[in-house]
């Protein structure tokens, strides 16, 4: 699958290998981290509920009660959460006064195999579709999932041409590439948000020119979901684990893969799917 900056087929893109990262941080920072806010944790912060804030402070206050939260989650991948993020968490966080679903990226099923009981993993169906993405070149993963992340939070929220909330959909796709051997990730990753139905056609244009709009071809992804943190060392199992399981390797992509994020990454039991593509 060639989609420019988010080439998929195992070229261009995502040049150049490297190491990153300490092994137990988290892999990415997603909606999840605002909207699981607990009334504890939120107490904590000194914000109290986010039902009480929007009746005690100005928008103003709110704002910097949630950018604090996300700094502090954020310093665990030591990342720094500039101080114009405060208007897109706050937007996201609020789900645009709740006018926005959660949209699915759509998928056919094909197939699933199964041995004793137990899923190894679905062939799926993917039509081709509008995505906007952006390659990240920072020291570790984690640092660049963070970062390429808050960028696409930007576009998500007003900065387009459209100026409005465009919502969220999941999940959202982590584009890495590895060594022939399975053994060690790229630095450089690509990070991608599916455009919403209604934007399919038309997509808002962004005002960052680091991220770009893909049309990127329907396509056959291979998937098996795990759950916990996505770092350097569990992706690289998933890797190795799924290539185990497949009953004609070499009819894969053999250096490019997905890792796709449904849930909260600071949880425990986070949902993800390592995704492997099926050559054109």
């Amino acid at each position: 699958m060639e989609t420019g900056n988010c080439r998929m087929n195992g070229g261009g893109g995502l040049d150049g290998i490297g190491g990153g990262g300490d092994d137990s941080s988290n892999g990415m920072i997603t909606l999840e981290d605002l909207e699981s806010f607990s009334e504890d944790q939120l107490s904590d912060s000194g914000t109290g509920s986010l039902e009480e804030a929007g009746e005690t402070i100005e928008d103003e206050e709110q704002q910097d009660g949630l950018l604090r939260y996300w700094q502090d989650a954020a310093r665990g991948h030591q990342v720094e959460v500039p101080r114009d993020m405060a208007e897109p968490i706050q937007q996201i966080t609020s789900n645009n006064n709740g006018q926005h679903d959660r949209e699915h990226v759509p998928f056919t099923l094909i197939a699933r195999k199964e041995k004793c009981g137990d899923m190894l993993y679905e062939k799926r169906h993917y039509e081709k579709a509008h995505w906007a993405c952006i390659t990240v070149h920072e020291d570790t993963y984690e640092q660049s999932i963070c970062y390429g992340f808050m960028k696409l939070m930007r576009y998500i929220c007003q900065q387009n041409s459209s100026g409005s909330y465009l919502g969220m959909t999941i999940p959202i796709l982590t584009v890495i590439r590895t060594d022939e051997n399975h053994s060690v990730l790229s630095r450089d990753v690509t990070v991608a948000y599916y455009l919403p139905t209604e934007y399919q056609v038309q997509p808002p244009l962004p005002s960052d020119t680091e991220i770009s709009i893909e049309e990127w071809p329907a396509t056959i992804v291979y998937t098996r979901s795990f759950t916990g943190a996505t770092n350097e060392v569990t992706i690289i199992n998933e890797i190795n684990a799924m290539a185990e399981m497949l009953d004609s390797p070499a009819m894969h992509v053999n250096d490019s893969f997905i890792v796709a994020g449904y849930t909260n990454p600071a949880v425990a039991n986070r949902q993800n799917e390592i995704w492997f593509l099926e050559r054109p």
